[in-house]
């Protein structure tokens, strides 16, 4: 069989969407879908939001690309934005969210091997997470214990260590002189939306803290008000020494951050790390358009009252299909409902049969990503969508 022109590493679908309006998505045939699933979790406004659409056409009419060679008023002014809200002191601007983690696993070996004269050292292990989700690249692939990503690219990079996620004694166990910190989802996405308690995400700082090692998250799914509040490390009660962002930073334009302290980013220097297109004026029009909409009390406040309309009405849904549902998990707007068998048959016959989408993760988990600006109508239609294709859904071990 020849190869497509596009490289066949997706079982693409049959819907095949050339047009947004809000919560929806039109195909080339004109049928349209209620996307409760974002671009997995990318399209944090919907689509054809006339504010990032007004800047990201004003600003590719002015300009789009001049590489890191030169100033940037347009990246220094959405970086300065992103310190004033958040815990970092300083910003790397990407092209992904796997370009973000990567930078963020450097910048901890970095504290270790590029510090002080006379204080480098041979630290540069980092402790992970089962079923954690960090990316496609070597790197991120390597940080990852799941076999399915893995296959076909040996050797792996070393460095990482796997620990079960919420595992905080596991941790401990885990840490020895070669250590230099935890890279951890504050929410599994990929992993089947699985929120880290609050005793083990304090646990971390608090053992990052006594052995002076990098607590790194990777907020690329949960982050930029997708769980209620700004980055879901907020809701922990702790501040992290390394952030990475990406997906909903632009609203659907690709691009990522990574975040630091200080004192985290005091071995990346000139020279240490770079990129061609990270940070160009035209990602940044769109991050700053997206900072415009999502960075106020306001925003966020509907964020969560939406979440709980939306959970609240899952929960009560759920108990009519106890064949299919067990209970509903995730925090604000990501949300994944915990499936009786694999979740990946019934997303796509929610999306072929009843014009709705949402994506499958790990654990029998059907994840719901909605933009973050649902109304009650959108939440309705989905649950009467979700109700139709519940009521006629054949299980594939039951067929």
């Amino acid at each position: 069989m020849t190869i497509t022109p596009l490289m066949p590493v997706y079982p693409r679908c049959g819907f095949r969407p050339v047009r947004g309006e809000g919560a929806w998505l039109i195909s080339e045939d004109g049928s349209r879908a209620l996307d409760f699933a974002s671009g997995i979790a990318v399209n944090l406004l919907g689509h054809g939001h006339p504010h990032l659409t007004k800047a990201i056409q004003e600003q590719a009419a002015t300009l789009m690309h001049v590489s890191n060679l030169y100033g940037s008023p347009q990246g220094e002014k959405f970086a300065q934005r992103l310190v004033d809200s958040t815990f970092a002191d300083t910003v790397f601007f990407t092209n992904s969210g796997a370009e973000a983690v990567e930078c963020a696993i450097k910048t901890a070996r970095a504290y270790h091997q590029n510090g002080p004269e006379g204080s480098a050292s041979d630290r540069h292990e980092i402790i992970t997470f089962k079923n954690a989700f960090h990316g496609r690249t070597l790197a991120t692939i390597s940080a990852s214990n799941q076999d399915k990503m893995h296959k076909g690219f040996a050797p792996l990079l070393n460095g990482f260590k796997y620990v079960d996620f919420d595992d905080l004694e596991g941790v401990k166990a885990a840490i020895t002189d070669k250590t230099a910190g935890f890279l951890v989802e504050p929410v599994q996405g990929e992993g089947g939306v699985r929120p880290a308690s609050v005793e083990f995400m304090k646990g971390l700082r608090a053992l990052a803290d006594e052995h002076d090692l990098m607590l790194v998250l990777d907020e690329v799914q949960c982050g930029v008000a997708r769980t209620g509040t700004l980055y879901a490390y907020e809701q922990y009660g702790i501040v992290p020494d390394i952030m990475a962002s990406a997906k909903g930073i632009g609203g659907g334009f690709p691009f990522g951050a990574c975040l630091a302290t200080q004192k985290a980013a005091r071995g990346m220097v000139i020279g240490t790390h770079g990129s061609t297109y990270g940070g160009n004026p035209l990602a940044m029009a769109a991050g700053n358009a997206v900072w415009d909409i999502v960075a106020n009390d306001e925003f966020l406040a509907q964020v969560r009252e939406t979440a709980e309309k939306l959970r609240s009405a899952l929960e009560q849904f759920i108990g009519n299909y106890p064949d299919l549902f067990e209970f509903v998990r995730g925090m604000g707007l990501m949300m994944g409902i915990k499936m009786t068998h694999e979740a990946r048959a019934f997303v796509a016959h929610l999306r072929d049969n009843h014009g709705l989408l949402t994506v499958a993760a790990g654990d029998n988990t059907l994840r719901i990503l909605p933009p973050l600006n649902i109304t009650e109508g959108d939440i309705s239609t989905f649950i009467e969508k979700l109700s139709a294709g519940s009521a006629d859904y054949i299980r594939p071990d039951a067929a």
